[in-house]
């Protein structure tokens, strides 16, 4: 059956209120819609854990640095419900836009150090809007737990460190990325692809993986991020934005292997800007 959809917090409070007073936990699955596979397993992990889970499709003009950018991201809200139907989740929380930022609103929420490599200079302001409609989303359903999936890695750590320092009382669970066959973790930007574009993209994750088991050996990353960006450049890469190994736990910059270890890369193809990280 097709999940309710609730538009307004009174709405999703009514639910909540209902679970709390029976005892009953909510796990919360924040998204921005045009739902796959990668989504989806984050419900079902949610499902193994709480008695009720949420889904919540927002797409938040606060986290897109291009005013393009922004009109041109899938809105697939009917398609999305569909794809829920057999998982059972008990809402899909699609606030209207004064739900969240309602007239006169003037807050943010902003964070330093893990925001301030990777995506936080190439995507100015970007995860300012990530913190602030995420805790709007942790406080308006006063969930138990939220997911979200570690391809999106940096800001499951924004998202992370900004609930424990405002003592938001919620467990935030990474769960692993879900991949195509070719290794491409799936977004939905791939469907701006080309054809081509698909199966070029399709030998980032194995190129990739490669250098980890060379890391895993005792090379040291910077040949062979050399190595990685002329590849990237001779597959039609248009742009290498970083290509970077990082401590797992702090973001910081690493130049062999000597603690737990993230490969993170973001690059451009097709027009399309693309991101992956892997654990070394």
């Amino acid at each position: 059956m097709t999940p309710p959809i609730l538009r307004r917090l009174d709405d999703l409070r009514a639910l909540r209120r209902d679970w709390t007073q029976k005892g009953e936990s909510l796990g919360l699955v924040p998204t921005m819609g045009a739902l796959h596979a990668g989504h989806l397993s984050l419900v079902e992990a949610a499902k193994a854990v709480c008695d009720h889970v949420v889904v919540t499709i927002f797409v938040n003009p606060l986290q897109f640095n291009s005013p393009e950018d922004l009109a041109n991201y899938p809105r697939t809200e009917h398609e999305d419900a569909a794809k829920l139907a057999p998982y059972g989740v008990d809402a899909i929380y699609v606030p209207d836009p004064d739900q969240i930022y309602p007239q006169g609103y003037a807050t943010t929420v902003s964070l330093s150090g893990v925001t301030e490599v990777m995506e936080g200079p190439n995507r100015p302001g970007h995860f300012e809007g990530v913190a602030t409609v995420v805790a709007k989303l942790f406080l308006q359903s006063g969930a138990d737990r939220a997911f979200f999936g570690e391809k999106d890695y940096q800001q499951l750590m924004v998202v992370k460190r900004m609930a424990r320092d405002l003592d938001i009382p919620i467990e935030v669970t990474g769960c692993p990325t879900v991949r195509e066959a070719s290794g491409l973790a799936m977004s939905s930007r791939n469907m701006r692809l080309s054809p081509q574009g698909l199966e070029v993209a399709g030998q980032l994750n194995p190129m990739m993986e490669a250098a980890a088991a060379q890391l895993r050996a005792g090379a040291d990353y910077a040949p062979l991020e050399v190595g990685m960006r002329r590849k990237l450049a001779e597959l039609g890469f248009e742009d290498v934005e970083y290509l970077d190994l990082r401590c797992a736990e702090d973001l910081s910059a690493m130049a062999r292997l000597d603690r737990p270890a993230r490969m993170f890369v973001a690059a451009w193809l097709d027009g399309v800007r693309l991101i992956d990280n892997i654990a070394v």
